[in-house]
């Protein structure tokens, strides 16, 4: 049997010491910044790193993840729910602190902001935003979810902005259909309740867009747009006298389907944690 000599047994001991050390600095189990990389390997599309809204909003990629929650906006209500399932991973589609970019610079003292912060780093809550390559996936990860919510990706006709031929209905039945599939409150409708609807177009959030949409559709299906400008052209529209309709929705319900079917897609590769989809649910209520 052969002897270790005096420095070889310190040479090895200070070798397993700085391995244990290694080890324990390490995040034990899958971390926030794996989940980041497997998406990035899995979306099927060229990563873009100046992207501002697919980053880390509160913790970051070493933060150890034992339940990923998908949702549409990471409001104080989702990181609650989240919490208390032990999602502790919010994917969240649009921003935590109320801009495009997350902007925080001014929030400092902003009781609420705080509040937020405070509630996520008492849980150990992690936010990553995933927006612009979730569009950009063929076919946009938003809209498949969206289409099958309605029940709608059967009818879909052509590329680019969806089209969908749909069996003859009232528009009244129609924004029935919308409001019940979308389980939301936030929808309202012009034109008359009617108006036979077999040719329906997804609006733009532009006026550009809704007024090319429009003449090629019976109804127009509007999220996310201005109301001072692309509401006011379709109302003159109808006014003028054209058979035309419009459902107008929330941003959440245009939308938070979307992430449904992220969390469906999650799970095929993330196999670890608990993958939930996280509803952000319609807060609006309409006084009787």
């Amino acid at each position: 049997m052969s002897h270790l000599s005096r420095r070889q047994f310190l040479s090895i001991a200070g070798t397993s010491l700085l391995a244990q050390g290694i080890a324990r600095a390490r995040p034990a189990g899958l971390t926030a910044g794996e989940v980041v990389e497997r998406i990035q390997r899995n979306v099927g599309i060229p990563w873009d790193n100046s992207s501002y809204r697919d980053t880390f909003k509160i913790g970051g990629p070493d933060s150890p993840v034992t339940g990923i929650a998908c949702t549409f906006m990471s409001t104080l209500d989702v990181l609650k729910r989240a919490s208390a399932a032990g999602r502790n991973m919010i994917i969240t589609h649009e921003p935590t602190f109320w801009s495009d970019a997350d902007l925080v610079k001014d929030l400092s003292n902003d009781p609420l902001y705080k509040l937020k912060l405070e509630f996520a780093a008492k849980n150990n809550l992690t936010v990553w935003r995933f927006h612009d390559h979730w569009h950009a996936m063929k076919p946009d990860g938003i809209y498949v979810g969206w289409n099958r919510a309605l029940g709608w990706d059967k009818y879909l006709v052509g590329a680019g902005q969806p089209l969908y031929e749909i069996p003859p209905a009232t528009l009244r039945t129609v924004a029935k259909h919308i409001a019940t599939s979308l389980q939301s409150r936030s929808v309202r409708v012009m034109g008359d309740p009617d108006l036979k609807v077999s040719r329906i177009g997804r609006g733009s959030h532009t006026l550009s867009g809704n007024m090319a949409v429009l003449p090629k559709v019976d109804m127009v299906l509007i999220s996310e747009a201005r109301e001072w400008d692309s509401i006011e052209y379709v109302r003159d529209t109808i006014l003028s006298g054209a058979k035309k309709g419009a459902v107008i929705i929330s941003h959440e319900a245009g939308e938070e389907a979307g992430m449904d079917h992220c969390a469906n897609w999650l799970r095929a590769f993330i196999p670890e944690v608990p993958v939930e989809f996280i509803p952000t649910r319609d807060q609006l209520w309409i006084p009787s």
